[in-house]
């Protein structure tokens, strides 16, 4: 199996769309390189693949080998930096034209969902993020039905969830949901991240609450999981992906303000990760 050497599987969910999952995804996969992380992401919203644009990767094809695709790189490691290996897979590599629709039925989606978890080649990898689309369907049942029993079958820790949110009601009212789809299928959840809490000004700095504050927090609190932090909207990450300035984009996203951000969020990932497993060798589990 294409997944036998990867360490953690982090789903990033929400039951919003809109909320942020793909750039959460992308600057925590950063942040976990940054930390010698060598990560990949699996790109599964099918529909809107957005992870190709974020990582300037759109006229990138993928490598077809006797053991798979080959995901395709976003930096190699550089040891001397501290900067660990990225890449990613998403369907958006093999459509012809980065708008091109794909409007496929259910049974379509699901085959392709557990082609992506089956054929590609990682490697070894220490984080896989799967970035996922809005709701609860099918991609959803058929990923967590296909993780939860690998990980039974190779009696790994199975996949954990982070759930990504705004500060609206009407957001965290849907954003439920999801946290209800972890319960119902047994999958832990890492924590809630709040995106979109504020708005920074390029000017003087000040963060000022332009979507309201705190819900993502509350609901956290009502569901008694982890609140990992909040993310607000800051022009330099705007600039560090649509830039064409030299440098990896690693670099690039070291120089942002939201990097401090999440450093602190990726640091809860990796503690958590690391005190679940020493809770599996000593035969209890808590996440």
């Amino acid at each position: 199996m294409s997944l036998d050497n990867v360490g953690q599987i982090v789903l990033i969910l929400s039951g919003k769309g809109g909320v942020g999952k793909s750039t959460i995804t992308t600057q925590l996969a950063l942040s976990l390189s940054l930390l010698g992380k060598k990560t990949g992401i699996l790109d599964l919203d099918l529909t809107g693949p957005s992870i190709p644009h974020l990582f300037n990767l759109d006229s990138a094809k993928v490598t077809q080998t006797p053991g798979g695709w080959l995901p395709v790189p976003i930096h190699p490691a550089d040891e001397a930096r501290g900067i660990a290996a990225l890449s990613c897979m998403s369907l958006g590599f093999l459509l012809r034209d980065r708008g091109d629709a794909v409007i496929w039925r259910g049974p379509k989606k699901t085959a392709m969902v557990r082609q992506f978890l089956a054929d590609v080649a990682w490697g070894a990898l220490d984080y896989l993020l799967i970035d996922t689309p809005p709701g609860t369907s099918d991609e959803h049942i058929a990923l967590a039905e296909t993780l939860l029993l690998q990980a039974a079958a190779l009696k790994r820790a199975a996949p954990a969830a982070l759930i990504v949110t705004t500060p609206q009601a009407v957001s965290t009212a849907d954003v439920r949901k999801e946290l209800n789809f972890c319960r119902k299928t047994s999958i832990p959840v890492l924590g809630v991240v709040e995106n979109m809490c504020g708005f920074v000004c390029p000017c003087c700095g000040e963060c000022t609450n332009v979507f309201s504050r705190g819900g993502g927090r509350v609901m956290a609190e009502e569901f008694g999981v982890r609140f990992l932090g909040e993310v607000p909207v800051e022009g330099g990450w705007v600039a560090v992906v649509e830039g064409r300035e030299e440098g990896l984009l690693v670099e690039r996203f070291r120089k942002c303000l939201l990097w401090p951000v999440f450093e602190g969020i990726a640091g809860q990932v990796v503690a958590i990760q690391a005190q679940t497993a020493t809770d599996a060798g000593n035969g209890t589990v808590t996440l």
